[in-house]
C-alpha cells in the first residue's frame, strides 16, 4: 500500500507540469496573461463614463425643472434669491461664454521609447504629457486674466480638479486621452504672456525641444466655452468646528 500514493500523485504532478509548460509557451509567444483584467477594467471605465453622462443630463433637466417651479411659485423672496443667483451665474461658470482667446494643444511625443535618436538618459516617462503640464497651462491662463477656461469639452469652475494617471486625463468623472486641448477666453496678449512666464511651461518647453512633445498655442478671434453642467456641491467636504486653541490663534 505504501506505493499507492505515488501512483496517484505522479499523474497529478505531471498534469500540473504540463499546465506550467503550456503557460510558459503562451507567454513566450507573446500571449498577454493579463488581457482579461485589462479588458474588465476598460469595460468598467466605459460603464462609469456612461453613468456620469446620463447623470449629468439628469442634473441639467432637474435644474431646468427647478427654475420653472421657482418662476411659477411667485414668492418674492425666491424671486430675489433667483436674481442674485443669476447675477453670479456667469462668474461661477454656469453660463456659456464667447469671445477672443487662445487654444493650447498638448500631445505626447511621436518618438518610440527604443528610438536610438533619443537623447541619452531619456525614459518612456519623458515622452508623454503629464498632470503638471496640463495644470501649468490652466494656472497660467487663469493668471493671465482668463474669463472662462475649458479643458477638452468641459468648462472649469472653482471646484474643478485636473488629474492625470500617466497620460490619461480625469476631469469631472470622465477620462480623456491626448492630445489635450485647453481653451481660454480673454485678452490674447495677456494670456500668451502668462503662458510664457509660467515656470511649468518653461520646463515643458525643454522636453518639447528634446523629445518632441507637442505644445501649440493658437490665437482665436472668437471661441465659445460651454456652461458648466455638473454638480456644484462638495459631498466629501465639511466645515471644521472651531476649537479654543484655533480661536485664540494657537496650534490645533
Amino acid at each position: 500500500m505504501s506505493g499507492l500514493p505515488w501512483k496517484v500523485l505522479a499523474p497529478v504532478a505531471a498534469a500540473c507540469a504540463g499546465l506550467l509548460f503550456a503557460a510558459s509557451a503562451g507567454a513566450a509567444r507573446g500571449a498577454d496573461l493579463r488581457a482579461g483584467e485589462r479588458t474588465d477594467l476598460t469595460d468598467l471605465i466605459r460603464a462609469a463614463e456612461r453613468r456620469v453622462a446620463a447623470q449629468t443630463q439628469d442634473v441639467g433637466e432637474l435644474r431646468a425643472r427647478v427654475d420653472q417651479l421657482a418662476e411659477a411659485a411667485g414668492d418674492p423672496r425666491l424671486a430675489a434669491a433667483q436674481r442674485e443667483a443669476d447675477a453670479l451665474a456667469a462668474r461661477a461658470g454656469l453660463e456659456a461664454a464667447a469671445g477672443p482667446g487662445v487654444t493650447v494643444t498638448l500631445d505626447d511625443s511621436t518618438y518610440d521609447a527604443d528610438d536610438p535618436a533619443l537623447p541619452d538618459g531619456t525614459t518612456p516617462d519623458d515622452l508623454v504629457v503629464h498632470e503638471q503640464d496640463v495644470q501649468g497651462v490652466v494656472n497660467a491662463l487663469w493668471a493671465g486674466g482668463a474669463e472662462a477656461v475649458q479643458v477638452m469639452d468641459q468648462r472649469l469652475v472653482a471646484t474643478s480638479a485636473v488629474r492625470c494617471a500617466g497620460n490619461v486625463l480625469f476631469l469631472h468623472g470622465r477620462t480623456y486621452a491626448p492630445p489635450f486641448t485647453i481653451t481660454a477666453i480673454g485678452d490674447v496678449d495677456r494670456l500668451r504672456g502668462a503662458l510664457d512666464d509660467e515656470p511649468a511651461i518653461q520646463v515643458l518647453q525643454e522636453y518639447v525641444d528634446q523629445v518632441g512633445l507637442r505644445y501649440d498655442v493658437r490665437d482665436r478671434r472668437r471661441v465659445e466655452v460651454p456652461a458648466f453642467t455638473g454638480p456644484l456641491q462638495l459631498p466629501h467636504a465639511s466645515v471644521p468646528s472651531s476649537s479654543p486653541s484655533a480661536a485664540s490663534g494657537g496650534t490645533p
